[in-house]
């Protein structure tokens, strides 16, 4: 049975320069909406393809921009050659950041994008003012600390704080594509988190980025901290978690070091400690000490 609903929501394209990654953010009153709307390839570009969404907007939209053909020159293509293009909104990044997007006289108010250098903010069913505020936060965003995937869910929050979808919440996600980026470098997914039914999608969209930051975060090299200095901390730590039985003595031996192990792996924080040498990181040594207390 095909589905032709609209697709109203709010969502920003974008791409960063500094680390070549290209990505999606993307909120609606619409089940897990971002398996929809959400189209990124690394080299190529990245696509929101929403309102009676077109999902040949983004296979083949990736696919003309990996090629070198603009964003906007890839929305154009596409919409002229759609008869139902009245009823489209789409915002496209190409490989080389370049914007665009395309809203149809059709989609329901309020609909509208803002593009500017390196992303589009779009969305349609909206409370106005959605889609400025998101522009403008993204813009302070991307000056500041943190990545694409932080700046994309800070404008999301920010579209909600304004207003968002006139009908509601129910799903949010974001997608970051570098070349390389995915699990083990064998792939270019390097972020891809969704919540598809939640009455607070962004704002749990925001713990799963955070999270995703703790897993497979890079490991900062001035947060490392000597294990012989917290062992005992670690020590009280792995006592609470059931891995060591034996009283805490501030000393990180032999027994110690297995336990730790046998604790970061239950928590799939490997790639921030991999069980050897005589530092860790700091941030593991936060997150379990607050896991359990």
């Amino acid at each position: 049975m095909a589905h032709n609903m609209p697709i109203a929501t709010f969502s920003i394209v974008a791409y960063d320069p500094r680390k070549k990654e290209w990505g999606v953010a993307v909120q609606s009153k619409f089940l897990a909406c971002a398996a929809v709307v959400s189209w990124a390839r690394a080299g190529a570009g990245a696509v929101a393809t929403q309102s009676f969404a077109n999902i040949a907007y983004g296979i083949d939209g990736l696919d003309m921009m990996e090629r070198n053909i603009s964003a906007a020159d890839t929305i154009e293509a596409l919409t002229t050659a759609d008869e139902n293009r009245a009823q489209r909104q789409v915002g496209m990044v190409d490989k080389n950041g370049r914007a665009g997007a395309f809203t149809g006289d059709g989609c329901y108010d309020w609909a509208g994008h803002i593009v500017g250098e390196g992303f589009t903010c779009q969305g349609n069913i909206l409370v106005p003012g959605t889609v400025e505020a998101m522009a403008a936060t993204f813009e302070a965003a991307r000056r500041g600390p943190g990545e694409l995937a932080d700046w994309l869910v800070e404008a999301l929050a920010a579209g909600q704080a304004a207003g968002g979808d006139s009908r509601g919440r129910q799903a949010a996600g974001v997608m970051v594509v570098r070349h390389n980026g995915g699990y083990g470098g064998n792939n270019d997914r390097y972020l891809d988190l969704r919540v598809d039914d939640h009455p607070e999608p962004i704002e749990k969209l925001a713990e799963l980025v955070t999270m995703h930051h703790l897993l497979f975060g890079e490991v900062d090299p001035d947060k490392l901290v000597s294990l012989a200095g917290v062992a005992g901390d670690l020590q009280k730590v792995l006592r609470r978690s059931g891995h060591l039985t034996r009283d805490v003595d501030g000393q990180f031996d032999d027994e110690t070091r297995e336990a730790l192990r046998a604790l970061v792996g239950s928590e799939n924080l490997e790639e921030r400690w991999d069980g050897t040498g005589e530092m860790i990181d700091s941030v593991v040594v936060d997150f379990l000490m607050r896991r359990y207390g």
